[in-house]
Protein backbone atom coordinates (compact mmCIF):
# COMPACT_ATOMS: atom_id res chain seq x y z
CA UNK A 1 0.00 0.00 0.00
CA UNK A 2 1.44 3.14 -1.17
CA UNK A 3 1.22 6.21 1.05
CA UNK A 4 -1.88 8.35 -0.54
CA UNK A 5 -3.78 5.04 0.13
CA UNK A 6 -2.57 4.75 3.78
CA UNK A 7 -3.43 8.13 4.50
CA UNK A 8 -7.12 8.35 2.86
CA UNK A 9 -7.39 5.04 5.43
CA UNK A 10 -6.18 6.90 8.26
CA UNK A 11 -8.54 9.79 7.26
CA UNK A 12 -11.60 7.46 6.67
CA UNK A 13 -11.53 5.80 9.81
CA UNK A 14 -10.70 9.25 11.75
CA UNK A 15 -12.39 11.78 10.27
CA UNK A 16 -16.17 11.44 12.41
CA UNK A 17 -13.76 11.71 15.59
CA UNK A 18 -11.78 14.40 14.68
CA UNK A 19 -15.15 16.35 14.07
CA UNK A 20 -16.94 15.49 17.07
CA UNK A 21 -13.94 16.57 18.92
CA UNK A 22 -13.51 20.03 17.03
CA UNK A 23 -17.41 20.26 17.32
CA UNK A 24 -17.09 20.01 20.99
CA UNK A 25 -14.95 22.92 20.96
CA UNK A 26 -15.89 25.68 18.48
CA UNK A 27 -20.09 24.38 19.14
CA UNK A 28 -20.12 25.15 14.90
CA UNK A 29 -20.84 21.95 12.98
CA UNK A 30 -19.60 24.10 9.79
CA UNK A 31 -16.57 25.05 11.67
CA UNK A 32 -16.40 22.01 13.32
CA UNK A 33 -16.03 19.98 9.54
CA UNK A 34 -13.56 23.40 8.83
CA UNK A 35 -11.30 22.47 11.25
CA UNK A 36 -11.34 18.78 10.19
CA UNK A 37 -10.62 19.32 6.84
CA UNK A 38 -7.85 21.98 7.35
CA UNK A 39 -6.04 19.47 10.41
CA UNK A 40 -6.02 16.42 7.98
CA UNK A 41 -4.86 18.75 5.31
CA UNK A 42 -2.07 19.19 7.53
CA UNK A 43 -1.79 15.45 8.32
CA UNK A 44 -1.48 14.76 4.67
CA UNK A 45 1.35 17.09 4.53
CA UNK A 46 3.33 15.82 7.15
CA UNK A 47 2.26 12.02 6.11
CA UNK A 48 5.69 10.88 5.11
CA UNK A 49 7.20 12.18 8.47
CA UNK A 50 4.57 10.75 10.80
CA UNK A 51 3.25 7.79 9.50
CA UNK A 52 5.23 5.67 10.77
CA UNK A 53 5.09 7.31 14.21
CA UNK A 54 2.94 4.89 16.72
CA UNK A 55 0.64 7.27 17.23
CA UNK A 56 -0.90 9.59 14.61
CA UNK A 57 -4.17 10.39 16.33
CA UNK A 58 -2.01 12.24 19.20
CA UNK A 59 -0.54 14.61 16.29
CA UNK A 60 -3.99 15.24 14.53
CA UNK A 61 -5.48 15.73 17.40
CA UNK A 62 -2.90 18.38 18.31
CA UNK A 63 -2.64 19.64 14.79
CA UNK A 64 -6.95 20.09 15.38
CA UNK A 65 -6.28 21.43 18.86
CA UNK A 66 -3.80 24.16 17.41
CA UNK A 67 -6.68 24.95 14.24
CA UNK A 68 -9.08 25.60 16.81
CA UNK A 69 -6.36 27.94 19.14
CA UNK A 70 -5.24 29.69 16.43
CA UNK A 71 -8.41 31.66 15.68
CA UNK A 72 -7.89 31.91 12.28
CA UNK A 73 -11.32 30.73 11.61
CA UNK A 74 -13.85 33.19 10.67
CA UNK A 75 -17.23 33.16 10.11
CA UNK A 76 -17.88 32.70 6.46
CA UNK A 77 -20.87 34.61 5.82
CA UNK A 78 -23.02 37.28 7.27
CA UNK A 79 -25.16 35.79 9.44
CA UNK A 80 -25.06 36.55 12.85
CA UNK A 81 -25.83 33.95 14.99
CA UNK A 82 -28.03 34.44 17.95
CA UNK A 83 -27.08 33.67 21.68
CA UNK A 84 -29.96 31.40 22.72
CA UNK A 85 -32.14 29.67 20.20
CA UNK A 86 -36.13 30.74 21.74
CA UNK A 87 -36.95 27.49 22.17
CA UNK A 88 -36.01 23.72 22.27
CA UNK A 89 -38.22 20.91 20.93
CA UNK A 90 -38.88 18.42 24.07
CA UNK A 91 -36.48 15.31 23.57
CA UNK A 92 -36.09 14.06 27.14
CA UNK A 93 -34.19 14.33 29.86
CA UNK A 94 -30.71 13.08 28.52
CA UNK A 95 -30.98 15.27 24.99
CA UNK A 96 -31.71 18.45 27.67
CA UNK A 97 -28.62 17.32 30.19
CA UNK A 98 -26.29 17.33 26.88
CA UNK A 99 -27.12 20.49 25.35
CA UNK A 100 -27.10 22.21 29.18
CA UNK A 101 -23.67 21.01 29.11
CA UNK A 102 -23.05 21.74 25.52
CA UNK A 103 -24.02 25.18 26.08
CA UNK A 104 -22.41 25.63 29.56
CA UNK A 105 -18.89 24.46 27.33
CA UNK A 106 -19.34 26.64 24.35
CA UNK A 107 -19.45 29.62 27.39
CA UNK A 108 -16.04 28.60 28.67
CA UNK A 109 -12.40 30.20 27.23
CA UNK A 110 -11.59 28.33 24.33
CA UNK A 111 -8.27 26.91 25.94
CA UNK A 112 -10.30 25.60 29.29
CA UNK A 113 -13.09 24.18 27.00
CA UNK A 114 -10.51 22.22 24.90
CA UNK A 115 -8.64 21.08 27.99
CA UNK A 116 -11.80 19.61 29.20
CA UNK A 117 -12.49 17.79 25.89
CA UNK A 118 -9.61 16.13 25.65
CA UNK A 119 -9.37 15.31 29.56
CA UNK A 120 -12.70 14.56 30.29
CA UNK A 121 -14.52 13.92 27.23
CA UNK A 122 -11.46 11.89 25.58
CA UNK A 123 -10.11 10.77 28.90
CA UNK A 124 -6.84 11.24 28.15
CA UNK A 125 -4.30 12.00 30.64
CA UNK A 126 -2.97 14.99 32.25
CA UNK A 127 0.22 14.26 30.99
CA UNK A 128 -1.22 13.26 27.53
CA UNK A 129 -3.08 16.15 27.45
CA UNK A 130 -0.73 18.79 28.30
CA UNK A 131 1.52 16.91 25.28
CA UNK A 132 -1.51 17.79 22.73
CA UNK A 133 -1.19 21.58 24.20
CA UNK A 134 2.19 21.86 24.32
CA UNK A 135 2.03 23.17 27.77
CA UNK A 136 2.71 21.79 31.78
CA UNK A 137 0.69 19.11 33.48
CA UNK A 138 0.19 21.76 35.73
CA UNK A 139 -1.36 24.40 33.21
CA UNK A 140 -3.68 21.64 31.82
CA UNK A 141 -4.99 20.81 35.83
CA UNK A 142 -5.54 24.69 36.56
CA UNK A 143 -7.48 25.32 33.14
CA UNK A 144 -9.71 22.16 34.10
CA UNK A 145 -10.27 23.19 37.64
CA UNK A 146 -11.17 26.94 35.98
CA UNK A 147 -13.19 25.36 33.30
CA UNK A 148 -14.66 22.78 35.99
CA UNK A 149 -15.44 26.11 38.77
CA UNK A 150 -17.08 27.98 35.31
CA UNK A 151 -19.08 24.93 34.91
CA UNK A 152 -20.51 24.89 38.42
CA UNK A 153 -20.84 28.37 38.38
CA UNK A 154 -22.73 28.95 35.21
CA UNK A 155 -24.51 25.34 35.30
CA UNK A 156 -25.34 25.05 39.59
CA UNK A 157 -23.21 22.87 41.32
CA UNK A 158 -26.06 20.34 41.63
CA UNK A 159 -26.12 19.76 37.92
CA UNK A 160 -22.46 18.41 37.78
CA UNK A 161 -22.40 17.04 41.62
CA UNK A 162 -25.37 14.36 40.42
CA UNK A 163 -23.41 12.85 37.23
Amino acid sequence: MDAKEEFTEYATASVKRLRDIAYLMCRDWHQAQDLTQAALAKVYVAWPRISRRENVDAYARQVLLREFLSGRRRLSSTEQPIAHVPERADRGDQADLRLTLLDGLAALPPNQRAALVLRYWEDHSVEHVARIMQTSPGAVKSLCFRGLQELRSSLGAEFLADR
